[in-house]
């Protein structure tokens, strides 16, 4: 038997010009992690992360020093999908406002968004790079994954066989750096640990 843990990457600057690196919380809450598991003596036998600087800042900042990117990893494109509409958005109120309109539109492939890549590819991205590790021919191992909170809900979404809709719903869930947990075999996944954050004493959603 193997385990995988998902980690949705700490805290990032969501409302700034640069939204793709990590806030000063979101530093303490990877650097909680690492400690976290190294007083409980947690070890990976193999460490992957997506290519955007938040998800290899939190592995970093968690401990690693060796770890391998994959795009498969990676977040949908929310500028993408919320168009002109990003402009306007202040705070979470308003950031969750246009996705709850904007979401279900990219999801039914309604939406007009040239160049953004489709619900459809987004989630066969994501399971294709899970697969590669839930099938790989290995013995019992560990191991992790730095991603965002997307991946995570296709993830959880697919395993429990939920409607594709789910995965979204999950992901508006998913707390900054919390752990979502899978047991498995290369035949059998099942969901073991779901958004967990008992390293974190600050804990966020954005």
């Amino acid at each position: 038997m193997s385990t995988l843990v998902l980690v949705r990457h700490a805290q990032a600057t969501t409302f700034e010009k640069d939204s793709d690196r990590l806030s000063p919380i979101g530093e303490r809450q990877a650097i909680a992690l690492g400690e976290f598991w190294k007083a409980r003596n947690i070890r990976f036998d193999e460490v992957y992360t997506g290519t955007l600087r938040r998800h290899t800042h939190t592995a970093e900042l968690a401990g690693f020093s060796q770890f391998e990117c994959r795009p498969e990893f990676n977040e949908y494109d929310a500028n993408g999908i919320l168009g002109e509409g990003r402009r306007d958005v202040k705070d979470n109120r308003d950031l969750q406002k246009l996705f709850d309109e904007m979401m279900p539109q990219w999801i039914a492939g309604t939406l007009e968004s040239p160049g953004v890549e489709t619900w459809q590819a987004f989630r066969e991205r994501v399971q294709h790079g899970f697969r590669g590790i839930l099938e790989a021919d290995r013995p019992s191992r560990r191991v992790v994954v730095f991603t965002s909170g997307g991946p995570i809900g296709v993830a959880v979404q697919t395993v429990v066989r939920a409607r594709e809709p789910m995965a979204m719903e999950l992901n508006w869930r998913i707390r900054n750096c919390s752990l979502t947990e899978f047991i498995f075999t290369r035949s059998r996944v099942s969901l073991n640990v779901f958004n967990a954050t008992p390293h974190l004493e600050e804990v966020t959603f954005r």
